[in-house]
């Protein structure tokens, strides 16, 4: 009878945990699979193609539940998206980056597949949200890529916890600031990337009448079937609320990264941007004074604009895996 009780324990565990595992599988978390609208060869056709995909979760000291994509296996690598982007969103990056890393795609709060509150409304506590996830997954070291916003996630981590857990910093096109002050220079302005006079400027800008911004108008221009392929597949699956997602953005755009850049960031960086970016100038400046960086300046057409990591994911990868081994 006592071994009969084991072993139906055992099976009951074997159970659990087999449930538990296939429950974070992609196509089960969002409950289909997907075919993507255009085949490109050497990428996934359907969802389920990318094998080994992951969806799972963690709660923040905060209470907010935030989802992350996962996938690969190897020294961790983790991408940390910009404003209203998500995982779905780096699905063909995660599947060209895994064969080399263990990837994780973080949805913050507010966007993608997380949970959506309108407290913690800072850059500050989106680099907690950070630190928090790199203890979930017990990570001491990994290499970082924070595009747009994400990369002010970073400055801000950098700013309050330094760079003693980061091997290797990878930033996509993330001015020093967004919004201008009324004391500097023309070149100041430049330097720092500021487009803006106001939040609110930022807010509609991105709006669906936002006008004619080289970003808005660069995302539109589906011209990039890898583009075109994660974005539908995000908006498939992912519905973002702007009465929450807009929240965010007051304090994004307030924030001036100029002093953090200048003198906390002593780590390898790569950075990158395009000939189509209006933050080209800022992101030159960025080089000149964050030692040990690398400039990437994707011409227009290798898809060089805000989005050039999702546009062209093959170039970006082969890119960003130079930059982490040498």
């Amino acid at each position: 009878m006592q071994k009969n009780r084991r072993w139906i324990g055992t099976i009951l565990c074997l159970i659990l945990f087999s449930s538990h595992a296939i429950a974070e599988e992609a196509v089960l978390v969002l409950g289909e699979d997907y075919v993507f609208p255009n085949k490109i060869e050497g990428m996934p056709t359907r969802l389920s193609d990318f094998k080994g995909l992951e969806i799972k979760a963690f709660k923040t000291s905060d209470g907010v539940t935030l989802k992350y994509w996962e996938a690969g296996s190897g020294k961790p690598l983790i991408f940390i998206p910009g404003w209203s982007a998500n995982g779905a969103e780096y699905l063909n990056v995660m599947y060209l980056l895994q064969k080399n890393y263990h990837v994780y795609v973080l949805d913050q709060r507010n966007q993608g597949l997380s949970e959506n509150v309108n407290h913690g409304m800072r850059i500050a506590r989106y680099a907690k949200d950070v630190k928090e996830f790199n203890e979930h997954l017990g990570i001491k070291s990994a290499s970082y890529c924070g595009w747009s916003m994400g990369a002010s996630v970073l400055y801000s981590y950098i700013d309050l916890f330094g760079t003693q857990t980061i091997d290797k910093l990878i930033l996509i096109d993330e001015p020093p600031s967004i919004l201008t002050r009324s004391h500097w220079s023309a070149e100041e302005r430049l330097n720092a990337g500021a487009r803006f006079e106001t939040s609110e400027q930022v807010l509609q800008n991105f709006s669906p009448d936002g006008g004619n911004d080289p970003v808005i108008e660069r995302y539109m221009a589906m011209d990039s079937p890898y583009f075109e392929n994660t974005e539908r597949f995000a908006r498939h699956f992912i519905k973002n609320d702007m009465n929450y997602m807009g929240l965010i953005m007051y304090d994004h755009t307030a924030n001036d990264w100029s002093d953090v850049i200048r003198k906390k960031i002593t780590i390898p960086t790569a950075i990158f941007t395009g000939e189509y970016s209006p933050n080209v100038q800022s992101q030159r400046w960025m080089h000149s004074v964050i030692p040990h960086s690398a400039l990437y300046v994707y011409t227009k057409a290798e898809q060089g604009d805000h989005f050039l990591a999702l546009k062209n994911p093959v170039k970006f990868a082969k890119d960003v895996r130079d930059f982490l081994e040498h």
